[in-house]
């Protein structure tokens, strides 16, 4: 048996996955690998080099810090001045690289974590995932959360890489194929929102991108084989203010998200045993 932990992605909201991981790890449940996408790559990142509950205090603590202010709230004259220098993106990679740095402490290759990790990233000159699990930690997970237009490709191996969610936001199929026989799914609360026709140019691009995250998930999930068993952990529900365009800077909303996401994963998780 071997036991998966599938991080999905989703900017500030990733904050839910801290809150499932406390209510995972104190009913015992621990991961043999774990696959992940953009911030789901930097949690799992995290987990897969401190996979005990000492991990949540560690994410928590990188979830409120001031690096982690700066990675997702950057100020609007900031972002400008970045954009008017580099012309493709207005946050500064090395905030986000310095953030990932915080969360796997002292390692720096996939071969000192404890648990296998796998993260995801889309090529440009392939147009096609990507998926790291050996070599150099850091780098392939800023590639793994490099979104296009917030920070500039990452260049491995002379291969431009941008935000894996492009391509696979939630990667349960990849935690199948590579022998996972129960998979938690850590995703972050928008395939639980319900999708309407869109009023506005924002809407446009948010339900265009949402269809697009959400059928190769559901796609997946209908295909599992009848051995394998899925557990998608509910997030505890979106907040007022999710909807609007600017929702992924609320970091206020972070340690309100964790509560209700490990209170809502807890309940989950009693109701199997």
């Amino acid at each position: 048996m071997a036991t998966a932990f599938v991080m999905g992605g989703g900017g500030v909201r990733g904050a839910v996955q801290v809150g499932m991981l406390q209510a995972l790890f104190e009913a015992d449940v621990h991961p043999d690998l774990i696959v992940g996408t953009s911030v789901g790559a930097i949690n799992g990142a995290a987990v897969a080099a401190d996979p005990t509950l000492g991990v949540v205090d560690r994410l928590l603590q990188a979830w409120a810090s001031p690096t982690a202010a700066a990675v997702y709230a950057e100020p609007w004259y900031r972002q400008v001045r970045h954009l008017a220098r580099s012309r493709v993106h207005v946050y500064d990679p090395a905030k986000l690289r310095r953030l990932i740095e915080e969360a796997v402490g002292e390692r720096r290759t996939f071969a000192d974590l404890e648990v296998p990790l796998v993260v995801a990233a889309s090529s440009i000159e392939r147009a096609s995932e990507h998926w790291f699990d050996t070599g150099p930690l850091v780098e392939a997970v800023l590639a793994s959360a490099s979104v296009p237009g917030a920070m500039p490709p990452t260049v491995i191996d002379g291969e431009h890489f941008v935000d894996g969610g492009l391509v696979n936001s939630i990667p349960l199929g990849e935690a199948v194929r590579r022998g996972a026989t129960t998979v938690y799914v850590l995703q972050v609360g928008r395939i639980e929102e319900p999708l309407s026709a869109p009023r506005s140019p924002s809407d446009v691009a948010k339900v265009a991108f949402e269809i697009s995250r959400r059928h190769r998930f559901h796609r997946e999930l209908a295909d599992v084989p009848a051995d394998v068993t899925v557990h998608v952990l509910p997030s505890g529900g979106s907040l007022p203010g999710d909807e609007k365009v600017r929702a992924y800077k609320r970091l206020d909303a972070t340690r309100h998200r964790i509560e209700r996401s490990y209170d809502r994963t807890r309940t989950y998780l009693a109701a199997q045993d």
